[in-house]
């Protein structure tokens, strides 16, 4: 009876984990464990798509972070904490720079109305319930000593709580709907990009609607919300606003970025021919030539480019990256510093500049090196990278005190707790005493010491 008590209560706990998984509105555990990519081109464009609506939704845009997720489907969700996750399968199927808007302004309704911490409370709910009835069940079947008759029970309490929890989520995804449309009217954009990744989706569903289970469903019937999107459609003063043409290039710009690096170079090639001269397609094609190895083709393209467009700081962190991945250091860190010189506030191209200068080994790069990565952890303080290049770099400028500090601090967020407190202890013989990087080394061992006690009283417990 306990194997069954067993069996059931994960059978609970993985169909509301399934239930969760198709849902906007995520939660945190749901964006672990997924393939997330950086790009500040790109994130900065999709801030840019967002920050109107978080305005038009009382949110501070810089309390928001959007990320990337290498997925070829069709999604975005939000987690707590302001986060926003997109697809980048989405990015690459919208047609146009309204549809990731309006996407986005239903995931910013989720932020808004507060979906994430009442998903976490309705799955609390629903889990208990779930429980309370599989205990009832057990209770039944050894009361009528049939095992039958307490699976009966429990799964349709099971049933009950992910209707439940099923249920409350369509409430949200209506709300956020209703947001959506009202931050479209605000920010005097039109609602046709909502509907149209609607009506996309729509088309998929009506395959199989007979077949559904409306109550299985983890957001309304999406007719439903395509008449209130529809309706708002008729009403807006926006609906037939032109697209502005200097943003649809920049999201066509996105979408070749996105392919050219995610899918074969062949398939690239393909969709973006010699003929094609716009400048999207030439930025495909660099894309492909430098992925096939073939930068005899792929940095003239880019040196096209940046002659057109020299104040461009992507063409000119492209170049850089394609330098630095073949072994040309100095020519990488010119590159890198003509892009964090037109864009100064970009932590991820003074990350990959500091990359360069620390690879070439040279000594003379080391402090400039240094006040990237500074200021790149001050935006990001929890990216192990920059903490190891900033190491590296402080040995290449003989500071072996601040590379153990340093290298403290990675291996901090690497869960490293005895390399923690090795280095910790090698940084403080060398730096000096009552300083606020000392300080922070005795925060850091105790943060280390009480973490490894932790674990190693776990392994001593053993299972629960």
């Amino acid at each position: 009876m306990k194997r069954s008590l067993s069996i059931l209560t994960h059978w609970c706990a993985s169909a509301l984990l399934v239930a969760a998984a198709l849902i906007g509105t995520a939660m945190p555990a749901l964006a672990q464990g997924l393939s997330i990519i950086r790009d500040t081109e790109i994130e900065n464009l999709l801030m840019a798509y967002g920050r109107p609506v978080f305005i038009a939704g009382g949110l501070d845009p810089n309390t928001v972070t959007i990320r990337l997720i290498q997925d070829d489907s069709l999604n975005a969700f939000v987690t707590n904490g302001n986060n926003m996750f997109i697809h980048t399968g989405l990015l690459m199927a919208a047609r146009n720079s309204n549809e990731v808007i309006g996407v986005m302004a239903h995931e910013t309704g989720h932020i808004v109305g507060g979906h994430a911490v009442r998903f976490d409370e309705g799955m609390a709910k629903a889990n208990t319930t779930a429980l309370l009835t599989t205990l009832l069940g057990v209770a039944a079947g050894v009361l009528a000593k049939n095992p039958e008759v307490g699976m009966a029970v429990a799964m349709g309490g099971q049933g009950t709580a992910l209707r439940q929890l099923l249920s409350y989520s369509r409430d949200q995804e209506s709300s956020a709907d209703q947001f959506a449309i009202k931050a479209m009217e605000e920010t005097k954009q039109s609602p046709q990009g909502l509907y149209d990744f609607f009506h996309r989706i729509e088309g998929e569903e009506l395959l199989s609607v007979e077949r559904q289970d409306p109550y299985m469903r983890s957001h309304p019937l999406t007719r439903t919300r395509m008449g209130a999107i529809e309706e708002a459609l008729q009403k807006s003063p926006y609906t037939s606003k032109p697209l502005d043409p200097a943003i649809e290039a920049q999201h066509r710009r996105m979408v070749a970025k996105l392919f050219s690096f995610l899918k074969p170079q062949i398939a690239t090639l393909a969709r973006y021919p010699d003929s094609d001269k716009s400048v999207e397609a030439r930025y495909a094609r660099a894309t492909a030539y430098f992925r096939r190895g073939q930068t005899n083709i792929a940095i003239p393209l880019i040196d096209g480019l940046i002659a057109e467009y020299p104040k461009d700081p992507y063409f000119w962190e492209l170049k850089g990256q394609m330098n630095l991945e073949t072994g040309k250091m100095d020519a990488a860190v010119e590159a890198y510093r003509m892009s964090t010189t037109l864009l100064p506030n970009a932590p991820l191209n003074q990350v990959a500049m500091a990359h360069a200068m620390v690879e070439s080994g040279k000594a003379e790069y080391a402090p400039e090196a240094q006040k990237a990565l500074t200021s790149a952890l001050a935006i990001d303080p929890e990216d192990t990278w920059s903490w190891d290049l900033l190491a590296k770099s402080y040995l290449q400028s003989d500071q072996p005190g601040l590379s153990a500090y340093a290298a403290s601090e990675r291996a901090l967020l690497s869960g490293q707790f005895q390399d923690v407190i090795r280095y910790s202890k090698e940084a403080e013989k060398l730096l000096e005493k009552d300083t606020p990087t000392w300080y922070r080394l005795q925060d850091i061992r105790v943060a280390a010491q009480n973490q490894l006690q932790d674990y190693l009283a776990k392994r001593r417990r053993g299972p629960l």
